[in-house]
C-alpha cells in the first residue's frame, strides 16, 4: 500500500490543500487576537496595506498560482506521454513517484488554497462590520508565493534534466540496485547452498490464484505461519513480476510428515496461501529484482525500432544492464527457503536465476539489433563482463548466450572489419570464461 501511494501524484498535494485550509482559517484568527500586541519592529516587516490592497494581493496570488499549477500539470502530462511513447510505458511509475514533482504541485496548490481561504477573512468595513486586515496571514501568502516562484524555476530545471534518456536510465538503475541490495544476500550460493530445496511430489495440493494481475509482493511471514500450522511444505512457483491468472496454480503444498491433509486443512491452506500473495495492475520494484532489467530492455528495444533508430541509446541501456547483471551474479539467485523454529524447510520461494535475467537483458536487443554491429559488440562486452564477475557454475548460461550471439553475427552481412571485431570479442569472452582477462588489442 505504501509503495502504491508513493507512485501517485495526489497524496502530497492533497495533504498540502488540507494544511492550507487549516492555516487559512487558523492564522487570521491568531491575527485578530494579537493584532494590537505586535511589536513595532515586526510590524515594519508585515503587510502594511489596507483591506482593498490585501484583497488585490490575495486575488493576484490565487489567480496566478492556479494558472501556474495548470501549466505544471500540463508539462508533467507531456513528460509522461513522451516517456511512455518514446522510451517505455513502465517508466511512468518513475515520474509519478518523483518527490520533486509531487512537492512542487503540493506547494502550488497549497499557496492557491491558502490565499483563497485568507481572502474570505478580509473585511473592508463597507458592510457595517469592522475593517479587518490579517497582516500576518497576507504576509505568509506573499512568502508562499515567493517560494512558489522559486519552486517553478527549480521544477523546470528538474524536468529538463529528468526527460533526458540518460537520467531515466540512471534512475532505473539506481532503483533496481537498491532492490537487489535489499532482497538478495551477497555471495554466489549455487555451489555453496546447503542441500537442495525439496520439489513438490506428483500428488501435491495445487495452490490456485484468486486474484489476477502481476505478482507484486509475497508475505513470507504469512506463508511460513500457514505452513507451520498445517505441518506442510509450501512451494511457490511464481516470483514477483510474474503474471497470474485466476484459477491457475501458483505453487503447491504437501504434508511434511506424510499424513494426508484433512478437508479443513486443505481449505485453510489454499485460502491463506492466496491471501499471502499480493497482485496489482502493474509491476513494481518492491520485490521484483527483474523489473529494472525489464525497463532497461524496453528502452533498448524502443531505441532499436525503425521509428526511432537510435542504437547509441540501446548501447547505453545495455551498459546499465551489464552493471546490474554483474551485481546480480555476485548474489544468491537460488530459491529462497524459509525454515521453522526447528530449522525444517517449510516454504520454498522461486526466484529468477541468471539464465532468466540474462535472457531478459539480451534476447530482445539481440533480435532487434541484429543488423547493428555496435549493439552486437556491446552484447559481447556484456557477456565478457558478466563472465568475469560470475561463478564457474554460471558459465554454461553465459556460454549458451555467447553461442546465440555468434550465430546471430554469422548471419549478418557485415563488413570484414566488423566481423573481425566481433570474432575477437567472442574470443575474449571465452578467455574470461576460462578465468583469463586478455586485453583487447583491436579497440
Amino acid at each position: 500500500m505504501s509503495d502504491t501511494l508513493r507512485a501517485q501524484l495526489w497524496p502530497l498535494p492533497t495533504l498540502g490543500v488540507v494544511l492550507a485550509v487549516a492555516g487559512g482559517v487558523g492564522l487570521p484568527r491568531l491575527d485578530a487576537r494579537i493584532q494590537n500586541d505586535i511589536p513595532p519592529w515586526l510590524t515594519d516587516y508585515l503587510f502594511g496595506g489596507g483591506a482593498d490592497a490585501a484583497r488585490t494581493v490575495l486575488e493576484a496570488i490565487a489567480g496566478s498560482l492556479i494558472s501556474v499549477t495548470a501549466l505544471t500539470f500540463s508539462l508533467t502530462v507531456v513528460t509522461l506521454q513522451l516517456a511512455s511513447s518514446q522510451f517505455s510505458p513502465r517508466l511512468l511509475r518513475t515520474f509519478t513517484a518523483d518527490r520533486y514533482v509531487q512537492t512542487t504541485l503540493a506547494l502550488f496548490l497549497t499557496t492557491f488554497t491558502y490565499a483563497l481561504t485568507v481572502l474570505r477573512t478580509v473585511r473592508t468595513g463597507d458592510d457595517g462590520q469592522d475593517m479587518f486586515v490579517p497582516q500576518m496571514s497576507v504576509t505568509a501568502a506573499f512568502l508562499l508565493t515567493l517560494a512558489s516562484v522559486l519552486g517553478l524555476v527549480l521544477f523546470l530545471s528538474h524536468l529538463a534534466r529528468e526527460i533526458r534518456v540518460e537520467t531515466m536510465m540512471h534512475s532505473v538503475h539506481a532503483a533496481a540496485d537498491r532492490t537487489v541490495h535489499r532482497l538478495l544476500p551477497e555471495g554466489a550460493p549455487a555451489a555453496g547452498r546447503p542441500g537442495v530445496p525439496p520439489a513438490p511430489p506428483s500428488d501435491a495440493l495445487p495452490l490456485p490464484v484468486r486474484k489476477p494481475g502481476f505478482l507484486t509482493a509475497v508475505d513470507e511471514d504469512a506463508l511460513l505461519e500457514a505452513a507451520v500450522e498445517a505441518d506442510a511444505v509450501l512451494f511457490i512457483d511464481r516470483h514477483p513480476g510474474s503474471s497470474l491468472i485466476t484459477g491457475t496454480p501458483m505453487g503447491a503444498a504437501w504434508p511434511r510428515a506424510g499424513e494426508p491433509f484433512s478437508h479443513e486443512t486443505r481449505t485453510g491452506l489454499v485460502r491463506k496461501a492466496a491471501e499471502a500473495i499480493s497482485t496489482g495492475a502493474e509491476r513494481t520494484e518492491v520485490q521484483d529484482v527483474a523489473f529494472g532489467l525489464r525497463q532497461l530492455t524496453d528502452i533498448a528495444a524502443k531505441a532499436l525500432s525503425p521509428g526511432v533508430n537510435d542504437p547509441t541509446t540501446a548501447v547505453h541501456a545495455l551498459s546499465h544492464s551489464s552493471a546490474l547483471l554483474c551485481e546480480l551474479a555476485r548474489r544468491d539467485l537460488g530459491p529462497r527457503v524459509l525454515h521453522d523454529d526447528r530449522h525444517r524447510v517449510r516454504v520454498v520461494l522461486r526466484r529468477p536465476d541468471l539464465a532468466d535475467l540474462l535472457d531478459l537483458a539480451v534476447a530482445q536487443p539481440l533480435r532487434y539489433g541484429a543488423a547493428e554491429p555496435a549493439v552486437l559488440i556491446r552484447i559481447a562486452m556484456l557477456l565478457r563482463e558478466l563472465a568475469w564477475n560470475s561463478a564457474p557454475d554460471q558459465h554454461p548460461t553465459i556460454a549458451a548466450a555467447l553461442d546465440r550471439l555468434r550465430s546471430t553475427a554469422a548471419g549478418q552481412d557485415f563488413h570484414a572489419t566488423e566481423h573481425a571485431r566481433l570474432t575477437e570479442l567472442v574470443h575474449l569472452v571465452e578467455q574470461a570464461l576460462a578465468g583469463r582477462w586478455t586485453y583487447d588489442r583491436t579497440h
